[in-house]
C-alpha cells in the first residue's frame, strides 16, 4: 500500500520525506523527479512485546512513501497542474496533503501568500475539476455505448457515474459521497483523485508551534474539514530531531514540549486512512507486526503469514495486547481467561496477538 504526499512546491513535502525514509541531505533540496520508499510504522506496543521477549530480531509494519515533485511555477509564470502531476498522484493508494503554514523569506511561495487554508482549496479544486473531466467523458462514453448494446453492466456504471458527476460538481470532494461496496468496486479502476483517503500535515514554523492547536480548528472549521485527520509539525524540528541519537532526541522534545514526534503521529495517520491495522506474533526468534486490512477474518490474517497458513488453517491462539501486558505471560493470560481459541471467521482486533495452528 502506497501514500503520496502532495502539496506545492516550498511546502516542506521533501524535506518531511528525507525526515521519514531518513535520507540526509540539504533541507531545500529540490528535486523534480518522483521518489518512493519503504518507511518503518513506528509502534510502541511492539517495542514493549520485543523487551519482554528478548528476541533475535524485531520486525516493523512497513508502508510506501511517495514523494512526489511539487506544484510550481510553469513557463508563463502560473502556477499550473500538469498531467505529469495528476497521473502520479493516481498512483497512490491514498493521499497526504503537506501544507505550508511557516514563513521564510528566502523561500519564496509559489503564488506569493502564506495560507494553509487557501492552498488545501487549490489542490481540493484542482483535483476535483480533474474528477469532473473524467466522469462527464465517461458518461458520454457510457450513452454512446448503451445505445448501440442494451447491457445491465453498462446501465448499472451509467448509474454510479451519474451520481458521482452530480456530487463533483456541486464541488464536493467523492470521498464524503456515500457509497455502497458494489459501487466502490466498480470506481476502483478509475483512480478518481477526490475518492482517494485524505489527510492533511500542515507545516509550521517554531513560533506558529505554540497555537498549533487552535491555528489547525481555524483551517478545519474554514474549510468544513471536521472528519479528516489534520497533523500540525514542523518539518525543520522533525528534520532535526531525526539527526539526533535516541537519548538525544528525549531532551530536544522536552526543550519543545513535544510529547510526541510528529513523524510517528504522520505514519500512523498513514497507516489508519489506508484502511489498515497491525497483529502481532512472538516468540524466541522474532517479533512481528503485521499488516492487515480491517475486518480481516483470523484465516485471511494467518495468509499473510503464509500461504499454507491459510490453507491448513485449525484455530488461532488469540490475546490482545492490553490483556497481554497487563498479565505479561501467555500462562498467566490463560489462568485469567484472556487467553482463548478462535475459529477461521474471528475478526481480527487491532492489537491483537495470534499463534496460528495449522495442519
Amino acid at each position: 500500500m502506497q501514500i503520496g504526499l502532495v502539496g506545492l512546491q516550498s511546502s516542506g513535502k521533501t524535506l518531511l520525506f528525507n525526515t521519514l525514509a531518513k535520507i540526509q541531505e540539504e533541507e531545500n533540496t529540490y528535486r523534480d523527479e518522483a521518489r518512493v520508499e519503504v518507511v518503518k510504522v513506528p509502534d510502541e506496543r511492539l517495542n514493549n512485546l520485543t523487551e519482554i521477549f528478548n528476541p533475535k530480531k524485531q520486525v516493523n509494519a512497513t508502508i510506501e512513501i511517495f514523494d512526489i515533485p511539487g506544484v510550481g511555477l510553469a513557463d508563463d509564470g502560473k502556477v499550473r497542474i500538469t498531467s505529469a502531476f495528476l497521473n502520479n498522484v493516481k498512483n497512490n493508494d491514498a493521499l497526504f496533503y503537506v501544507i505550508r503554514q511557516f514563513k521564510n523569506e528566502a523561500v519564496p511561495h509559489p503564488l506569493n501568500r502564506i495560507d494553509a487554508a487557501a492552498d488545501i482549496e487549490f489542490l481540493e479544486t484542482e483535483f476535483l475539476f480533474s474528477d469532473m473531466s473524467f466522469l462527464e467523458n465517461r458518461l458520454e462514453k457510457l450513452k454512446k455505448d448503451i445505445q448501440k448494446r442494451k447491457d445491465d453492466k453498462l446501465i448499472k456504471e451509467l448509474a454510479v457515474i451519474e451520481k458521482c458527476f452530480e456530487h463533483v460538481n456541486e464541488e464536493k470532494p467523492l470521498r464524503l459521497l456515500e457509497l455502497n461496496d458494489s459501487e466502490r468496486k466498480m470506481l476502483s479502476g478509475y483512480q478518481l483523485l477526490t475518492l482517494k483517503p485524505l489527510a492533511i500535515a500542515v507545516n509550521l514554523d517554531e513560533d506558529s508551534m505554540k497555537n498549533s492547536e487552535e491555528l489547525i480548528n481555524e483551517i478545519k472549521n474554514k474549510l468544513g474539514l471536521a472528519g479528516l485527520e489534520v497533523i500540525p509539525f514542523s518539518a525543520e524540528i522533525e528534520y532535526e530531531l531525526s539527526k539526533l541519537d535516541e537519548e538525544d532526541q528525549t531532551v530536544f522534545m522536552e526543550e519543545y514540549g513535544i510529547k510526541e514526534s510528529a513523524l510517528t503521529k504522520i505514519l500512523r495517520t498513514s497507516y489508519k486512512v489506508l484502511g489498515l491495522q497491525s497483529f502481532f506474533t512472538v516468540g524466541e526468534d522474532e517479533t512481528r507486526a503485521w499488516t492487515i486490512k480491517k475486518n480481516y477474518t483470523a484465516q485471511q490474517a494467518a495468509g499473510v503469514i503464509h500461504t499454507d497458513f491459510y490453507n491448513k488453517f485449525i484455530r488461532a491462539e488469540v490475546v490482545h495486547y492490553d490483556d497481554f501486558m497487563k498479565y505479561k505471560s501467555f500462562a498467566k493470560c490463560k489462568e485469567a481467561g484472556v487467553w482463548r481459541l478462535e475459529g477461521k471467521d474471528y475478526i481480527v482486533q487491532d492489537g491483537d496477538i495470534l499463534n496460528i495452528r495449522h495442519s
